[in-house]
C-alpha cells in the first residue's frame, strides 16, 4: 500500500464516526453531482442513453463511498441525522460545481437555502 494511502486510511480510522461519514459522503457527493449533472455540459450532442450509461458508471463510484459512509454513520447517528448531513454536504458540493464547473452565476438563493439547512441541522441534531 502506498504511504499516502496508508496515512489517509490511518487518519480516517482514527477519526470519529461522524467525521469519517462526512468525509466519505463529501467524496461520494462529488461523484454523484457529476453523475447527475455533468452530462448537461459535456454530452448535449449525445443520445440520452449514452449519457445515462456514463452517469451510471460514475454513480458506481458514488455508491462505493456512500454505502460505507452510511454504515459508519449509522453506528453513532440516527437515520434523520444521516439524511440531513447528506443534504448539507450535497449543497456544499453542488454550489461550487454550479459556479466553477457549469459556469453559472453565484446566487444569493444559495445562501438562503443554506440558512434553511442550518435550521434543519439544529432541529435534527438537538438533544
Amino acid at each position: 500500500m502506498p504511504a499516502w494511502l496508508h496515512s489517509a486510511t490511518a487518519f480516517t480510522q482514527a477519526s470519529p464516526a461522524w467525521l469519517q461519514t462526512a468525509l466519505l459522503l463529501a467524496a461520494s457527493n462529488v461523484f454523484m453531482t457529476f453523475a447527475w449533472y455533468g452530462h448537461l455540459k459535456n454530452m448535449q450532442g449525445k443520445a440520452w442513453y449514452v449519457a445515462a450509461l456514463l452517469s451510471w458508471g460514475i454513480a458506481l463510484f458514488e455508491y462505493l463511498l456512500q454505502v460505507p459512509a452510511n454504515r459508519i454513520g449509522a453506528t453513532t447517528l440516527s437515520l434523520a441525522q444521516l439524511k440531513i448531513m447528506q443534504e448539507v454536504i450535497t449543497l456544499l458540493v453542488f454550489v461550487p460545481f454550479v459556479v466553477l464547473y457549469m459556469k453559472q452565476p453565484l446566487k444569493l438563493d444559495y445562501l438562503w437555502a443554506a440558512l434553511c439547512m442550518l435550521g434543519a441541522v439544529y432541529f435534527i441534531f438537538r438533544s
